[in-house]
């Protein structure tokens, strides 16, 4: 291998190693998957909770909770 062959791939290399070694921006996907986790849960949640039998339910607690006397 020659000298200049070998120098040229020296830079490449090193570039190559720190792309793979390098975690910059790990943080920014990890925000971005847990918002995205958030979100599916929190559209997961609201259509439970606007399910008309969870709705009947509140409700019927609700009123009983008014209507009691103590």
């Amino acid at each position: 291998m020659s000298v200049l062959t070998h120098s040229r791939r020296t830079p490449l290399l090193r570039r190559l190693r720190r792309f793979l070694t390098d975690d910059a921006g790990m943080s920014t996907v990890e925000y971005a998957i847990g918002t995205l986790a958030a979100a599916a849960f929190a559209a997961v949640l609201y259509s439970v909770v606007s399910g008309e039998n969870i709705v009947t339910a509140l409700t019927g607690l609700v009123e009983r909770a008014l209507s009691s006397t103590v």
